[in-house]
């Protein structure tokens, strides 16, 4: 995994007018892009889930983050709760995950996901007065996942492509939000912490297993 930012200490109690109930999702900008190159790669690939290259896979992506900001948003410092938020999402294919993670990382080859978090001391701006009431959105990084790689590790675990790119957007999530496994008991309760987001029924949007046709949100 990539760029591993501190573990946050959850606070006692939430602050007041600091972020969205769990019951409430955050409104997010969402920047979302594919950029696999070879149509051999991504053709095969994109039949295997609607996160993909369907219509919808914007908007399901969307609507996933912020069912999951939402979750977690009791156990975040201050600075990061806010009722709305920006990331950027990222399908690519080996080659060019590989060349960030030699800019980034100094270490050679492919990953399976990186997560480039931005700085986050400052909470989101208010609206100044006179402005209609909205928040700018508190800017979390950018997440890139090989498609490549997710395929290779989804078959490694016998499960589908569609579930290895949930786990892994989850994980880049997390990490944004400023946790990190530098040792097994931390990777432990990250990994538990992602199983519980990615459980069935958890109020996400009903992604079910992948369908021809994709799927709605």
């Amino acid at each position: 995994m990539a760029f591993d930012p501190t573990l946050p200490t959850p606070p006692a109690a939430p602050a007041p007018h600091s972020g969205p109930s769990p019951s409430e999702a955050p409104e997010l900008d969402l920047a979302f892009s594919q950029e696999v190159e070879s149509e051999a790669i991504r053709g095969p690939l994109a039949e295997t889930s609607p996160l993909i290259a369907s219509p919808n896979a914007e908007t399901l992506w969307t609507a996933l983050f912020r069912e999951w900001l939402a979750d977690l948003a009791p156990e975040l410092p201050p600075t990061l709760r806010a009722p709305a938020y920006s990331l950027g999402l990222s399908l690519v294919d080996d080659a060019a995950i590989a060349a960030f993670n030699t800019t980034w990382r100094h270490q050679a080859g492919a990953t399976d996901v990186l997560a480039f978090a931005a700085q986050d001391d400052a909470p989101p701006l208010p609206p100044r007065d006179g402005e209609e009431a909205q928040w700018q959105p508190l800017e979390l990084g950018d997440i890139v996942i090989s498609l490549e790689t997710a395929a290779r590790q989804a078959t490694a675990h016998q499960h589908s492509l569609h579930q290895e790119l949930l786990f892994l957007a989850s994980h880049g999530l997390l990490h944004l939000l400023g946790w990190d496994h530098p040792d097994e008991t931390s990777l432990e309760a990250m990994l538990a912490r992602q199983e519980e987001l990615l459980a069935p029924n958890h109020g996400l949007p009903a992604l079910g297993e992948p369908c021809a046709g994709g799927a709605s949100g």
